[in-house]
């Protein structure tokens, strides 16, 4: 195996460089060394790259969580996992010690940390990571698919506390990836229309693709208008998708109605009327990353369930990341697949 491997770094300020790294090695008995098939750009990638940053990010970084790879050593603890084996990565790292951890809650954790953010992740052929956080996949799972485990796994978190019933009208604010898993999710269950605000020509194209109902421009119509006549009462649900639309939200949901909050931008701020969530009686949710969902997302992904492959526009190899990124800018991509 080569010394060194080239890399996608974020180095602060926006910057993403490719640069040669030495190749990672196991240091501790849990770890295991992957060879990284596919990785892909996420919605907190093109927010870490923002200035400000709309997420943080450690400086030196190798950027990406979202990957999947195939065992090539492991530490001399580690039992479960064998060369050869397919796995895909749940990244974020937690202690399993702390309140948060003991109560159930490990996406709580206190001391968590995130491999493609404050650790090394996929953006490279190779990469470390605990044992603790793979998870097998089948031989024959199409490894640009693979990739979908983690955000499909955060999605299925939050529709398990959504509990949406066949026939409730939700709303999706935003069309990103993100936003296209949860109308097909949505679709899966049995919900009844699913209106979509989305301002990309673009992105409302595969919007409708994946099962949305309606698509409203907000910038030429009046979402809310739209929203009460589809629903005369308003929405059931209403997820926000971007991470900067609660207060569209409390326009267009019902009383009694639920809110998701799931989009993260660490600039936003919302001024709302707080008395209207009560008097309402709205339910209003946050939801982070995933909790336990990862392998019923591999379920999901491998039964094929929901149509992934048509949210990839791009495949590109390692040395044309900033070209995915370019696009993910313009509004010119969905899902970015990148193979180091």
């Amino acid at each position: 195996m080569e010394k060194k491997m080239l890399a996608a770094v974020f180095e602060g300020k926006g910057r993403l460089n490719l640069k040669e790294v030495l190749t990672p090695e196991i240091k501790k008995p849990d770890e295991v060394l992957l060879q990284v098939e596919r990785a892909s750009i996420c919605g907190t990638d093109m927010r870490i790259l923002e200035v400000p940053p709309g997420h943080p990010a450690t400086e030196g970084v190798i950027l990406s969580h979202e990957y999947t790879g195939k065992v090539l050593a492991v530490g001399g603890a580690v039992t479960q996992f064998k060369k050869g084996d397919r796995v895909v990565v749940d990244p974020n790292i937690t202690c399993g010690n702390c309140s948060y951890c003991k109560m159930g809650i490990p996406n709580m954790c206190e001391n968590m940390t995130t491999l493609g953010i404050f650790i090394n992740g996929g953006f490279a052929r190779y990469n470390v990571a605990p044992a603790k956080v793979l998870h097998k996949i089948s031989p024959d799972l199409l490894p640009e698919l693979a990739v979908f485990t983690e955000p499909l796994s955060c999605v299925v978190s939050a529709t398990q506390r959504l509990k949406v019933h066949p026939g409730e009208v939700v709303v999706v604010l935003g069309a990103g990836p993100i936003g296209l898993l949860f109308i097909q999710m949505f679709k899966a269950s049995g919900a009844g229309k699913i209106i979509v605000s989305e301002i990309s020509e673009y992105r409302a194209k595969f919007a409708y693709e994946s099962g949305a109902s309606r698509v409203v421009n907000p910038l030429k119509d009046n979402l809310e208008r739209i929203v009460k006549e589809e629903t005369i009462v308003g929405a059931d649900v209403v997820v926000d998708a971007v991470g900067t639309l609660f207060r569209s939200a409390m326009t267009i949901v019902r009383r009694g109605g639920r809110i998701l909050l799931f989009g993260q931008n660490y600039q936003a701020r919302a001024q709302v009327a707080q008395n209207d969530i009560t008097k309402n009686e709205l339910t209003v949710m946050g939801s982070f990353i995933a909790r336990f969902t990862f392998p019923f997302a591999i379920k999901i992904i491998e039964s094929k369930v929901l149509d992934l492959e048509k949210l990839i526009t791009h495949r590109l190899p390692l040395e044309d990341v900033h070209k995915g990124i370019e696009a993910m800018r313009k509004g010119e991509a969905i899902k970015v697949i990148i193979t180091p």
